[in-house]
């Protein structure tokens, strides 16, 4: 089947609310290219005005407790998000698994906690360079797919994002060989683990310094949906340039 693109910014820790002037460029420029569904995750702080800013734009959140409220002191609920008026969550970026000791254990109930509070969700994975030259990166993502992935979900609200830690923020990007062989084998797992009618409407993102000059060809690569797009989604300059690419496959 044909499944829609799909190019969503990661934001991380960056943006004040003099950036949301960005956001409505990106947004504006995006209504030019209908056939690519676009979404921005700025901080939880610009959520709210984000929504108010662009209003009917898909906005997001960079993550979410597991828990729909509690004594968690600093976090934030998937109810929560949705109220402010997210559409969709981040989980298990590879930053919150590094970073923060994440296990799949607790992505997944993250993603189970977002699915229910109406949310869309992107459930990241992706290997250590040393996994990858080590040549174990298929074996070790797919364990993370079968670790994370909700028991029951809604494919059409569920996509997986493939972003290798190496390549996050380093210039590095694997080739496109590589990315159609690990999506090609994300893509059947999730037909033994949801079966085939859930795996052909899931999308797949790759992530991982994808940039204007790389779109087309990461895009272009078997079983990409789409891309999740750190530091290049920070501006319209950079970023609409990937959703054209987009847009012309």
């Amino acid at each position: 089947m044909t499944r829609r693109k799909y190019v969503v910014g990661n934001w991380k820790m960056n943006g004040l609310i003099a950036a949301l002037d960005e956001a409505k460029a990106i947004f504006a420029a995006a209504e030019a290219h209908s056939s690519v569904d676009v979404a921005l995750c700025p901080p939880f702080t610009l959520i709210g005005a984000m929504v108010a800013a662009v209003p009917g734009a898909a906005v997001g959140g960079q993550d979410c407790h597991a828990s729909a409220s509690g004594a968690f002191t600093g976090s934030v609920a998937a109810p929560m998000l949705a109220d402010a008026g997210a559409h969709l969550v981040i989980v298990g970026h590879s930053e919150r698994r590094e970073g923060f000791g994440e296990s799949d254990t607790d992505v997944r109930a993250k993603a189970e906690a977002a699915l229910a509070a109406g949310l869309s969700v992107i459930l990241c994975v992706g290997e250590p360079r040393a996994v990858r030259e080590s040549g174990g990166a298929i074996p070790y993502v797919l364990a993370q797919v079968a670790g994370s992935l909700p028991g029951e979900f809604d494919p059409a609200r569920l996509a997986v994002a493939y972003e290798p830690i190496w390549a996050i923020g380093t210039g590095l990007v694997p080739t496109v060989a590589d990315v159609a062989d690990m999506h090609g084998a994300i893509r059947a797992k999730l037909n033994e683990q949801a079966g085939s009618e859930a795996a052909s409407v899931m999308r797949l993102l790759y992530g991982g310094s994808v940039n204007g000059d790389n779109a087309a060809e990461l895009l272009g690569a078997g079983d990409v949906d789409g891309a999740l797009v750190g530091g290049a989604s920070l501006t319209a300059a950079k970023f609409v340039p990937i959703v054209e690419a987009a847009a012309s496959l």
